[in-house]
């Protein structure tokens, strides 16, 4: 396998040249280069076409060699198989990448985790894709058509344009296997967008949510709670119960205990997948009676805590990031409260710190333990909330000022 190199075939002569796995390219003349896949089939020898060289290079023609060896794998003819694909495809239309979307989409639905990462996928190619590549026949996609809906989101936001390739190349994928494009995958990064787009990690280096200090909080929540608006109370319950600002946004009726003070969410709604009770402190307990005065009569338990300004939508994911902006505070983000939160229990606590991140819903590293550890301490926890919401309601200290002692001075 690998006996070919990029380099070494220029200097290739004419023959039938090897590279392993069934990969051969055939050379007649300079500008008759093209690469075949041999396979056997009931005892007897095939060989199938996989393009012309360079049209097709080294590293498109081993991928393409792959897939016929995992069709083979199956008990199908590879030459077979294209050929029924072929045969669908002259029956459907041209494809738009819109529609390749679409159809990818629907045939990976059970795939995601949950029904929150499948619209994340969704909203990500409407977003950023749709709008230049929407309306494209995907067969004429180029890797300058995909530049185009990266290039605006590369450096503004390098995680979302990195997952935003990805889902590119997917759907492109996808198309190919359809029979509805040819030739390599023009979204791929490793010897293509790579040479065209700086790497992700030069272009933004990873670092924390911005957060405030914890010894702020009190004067922040004074001001916060000035605010009117589902935003602001929203951002408050974040606060008081050190949840993501996702988790947030999706509560609903259903998983609030108002007699047990307990927010119950499902594995679903979690990061980690895993089941988690908030238990709630008596100010984020007077925010959802608030929130029940808004509450529409006729909804059922799955209604919204927080919703959006459409009906059975919730509050986007710029919502909270908009009050803090309006409070002057935009370099603030809604997630690094959970910093502030952590920070203020390690430090202005005894409590272990085990404890505070259970209260976050962190994942245990040491197995071990998270072996060991059967419950999940909520009576703990409701004492450790109750004093965070406390802390958030204290008056607004003023800063300390220490006077250095006098060189000399008496200790």
């Amino acid at each position: 396998m690998g006996k070919l190199t990029a380099i070494g075939i220029k200097a290739l002569k004419p023959g039938v040249h090897g590279d392993g796995g069934g990969l051969y390219l055939s050379i007649k003349g300079p500008a008759a280069r093209s690469w075949l896949f041999r396979f056997k089939v009931s005892g007897k020898s095939r060989w199938q076409g996989l393009g012309s060289y360079p049209a097709v290079s080294l590293a498109g023609a081993r991928e393409a060699a792959a897939e016929a060896r995992k069709t083979l794998a199956q008990g199908v003819d590879p030459i077979a198989a294209r050929r029924a694909v072929a045969a669908v495809a002259e029956v459907q239309p041209a494809q738009t990448f819109a529609e390749a979307a679409e159809a990818w989409l629907a045939a990976h639905a059970g795939s995601y985790r949950n029904a929150k990462h499948a619209a994340q996928i969704r909203s990500t190619l409407e977003a950023y894709a749709l709008p230049t590549l929407g309306k494209l026949h995907v067969a004429t996609i180029t890797t300058a058509d995909v530049l185009g809906a990266l290039r605006p989101v590369w450096s503004r936001a390098p995680e979302t344009a990195s997952r935003l390739r990805g889902r590119i190349e997917a759907v492109l994928s996808y198309a190919k296997a359809m029979g509805w494009r040819e030739g390599e995958n023009a979204a791929r990064w490793r010897d293509g967008l790579d040479h065209l787009l700086p790497a992700r990690a030069k272009v933004q280096k990873p670092g924390h949510h911005a957060a405030l200090p914890w010894t702020e909080m009190p004067g922040f929540m004074a001001k916060l709670r000035a605010k009117p608006g589902i935003g602001a109370m929203a951002l408050e319950f974040a606060i008081l119960t050190a949840a993501r600002s996702g988790e947030v946004r999706g509560a609903t009726w259903s998983e609030i205990d108002l007699a047990g003070a307990t927010w119950a969410l499902a594995g679903a709604r979690m990061k980690a997948g895993v089941p988690h009770r908030v238990p709630l402190s008596d100010a984020a307990l007077a925010v959802l009676r608030d929130m029940e005065l808004l509450r529409d009569p006729k909804a059922g338990g799955d209604a919204l805590i927080f919703r959006g300004a459409k009906r059975g939508r919730p509050l986007s994911d710029m919502s909270l990031t908009a009050v803090l902006r309006r409070m002057g505070r935009g370099e603030l983000t809604a997630h690094g409260f959970r910093s502030s939160f952590r920070d203020w229990a390690g430090e202005a606590t005894d409590y272990p710190r085990e404890l505070a991140e259970a209260a976050l819903a962190h994942t245990l590293r040491d197995k071990v333990e998270a072996a060991y550890r059967r419950g999940d301490a909520l009576d703990k926890r409701r004492r450790l909330m109750g004093e965070w919401a406390a802390f958030c309601a204290s008056p607004a200290a003023e800063t300390a000022h220490v006077v250095p002692m006098a060189a000399g001075a008496a200790a």
